[in-house]
C-alpha cells in the first residue's frame, strides 16, 4: 500500500481545524476533470476546477468552477468589479501561485487573490477542489472552504 502523501493544502486545512477527506487518483490516468470525477464516482457538478485570471487593472482572481463547465469571462469580470478578465497563461502559473497545471488549488497560493465559487457549489454540503498536486483532491465541507480561503459565491458559468 502506497504511503499517503501530504500536500500543502492537507497541512493547511488541519492548522484550521477544517475537517477533510483526501482522495488519490493518481494512478488512474485520469487529467481531465470530468474524468477525474467519474473516477472519483461524484457528479462533475461537485468536483471543481481552479481558473487563474488577470483583470484589465492588472489584479489576479482565482476563480473555482464545476469541472463540466466553463468560466464564462464576462461573468466573471462583473463578479470581481472588472471591466474584462482574461485567463494568465500557462507558463505564469507556477512562477504566481506555486502549483502547475492540473494540481493548482485555491487554498495554499503564494499570494491571496480574490476568490470567487461558481453559485452551484451552494447546492452540495461538500464539494472537492486540488489537493495542490496532480492526482489529489480534498473533499471539504463547502460550509468551511469560507474558513481557509475568503471567497465568494456568484453566477460565473456559461
Amino acid at each position: 500500500m502506497k504511503k499517503q502523501e501530504k500536500t500543502n493544502v492537507m497541512r493547511l486545512l488541519e492548522q484550521k481545524n477544517i475537517p477533510y477527506e483526501m482522495h488519490d487518483y493518481s494512478e488512474s490516468g485520469a487529467i481531465a476533470g470530468e474524468d477525474v470525477a467519474a473516477v472519483l464516482g461524484e457528479e462533475s457538478e461537485q468536483v471543481f476546477k481552479t481558473l487563474v485570471t488577470v483583470g484589465k487593472s492588472k489584479q489576479n482572481y482565482v476563480f473555482l468552477v464545476p469541472v463540466c463547465c466553463e468560466l464564462n469571462l464576462k461573468k466573471a469580470a462583473k463578479a470581481v468589479n472588472e471591466k474584462s478578465i482574461e485567463m494568465i497563461k500557462a507558463k505564469e502559473l507556477l512562477p504566481l501561485t506555486g502549483y502547475v497545471h492540473g494540481g493548482c488549488s485555491p487554498v495554499g497560493m503564494k499570494k491571496v487573490f480574490p476568490t470567487t465559487i461558481d453559485e452551484t457549489a451552494l447546492l452540495y454540503d461538500k464539494i472537492f477542489f486540488s489537493a495542490g498536486k496532480i492526482g489529489y483532491q480534498v473533499e471539504v465541507a463547502t460550509d468551511d472552504v469560507s474558513k481557509i480561503i475568503d471567497v465568494s459565491f456568484c453566477d460565473i458559468c456559461d
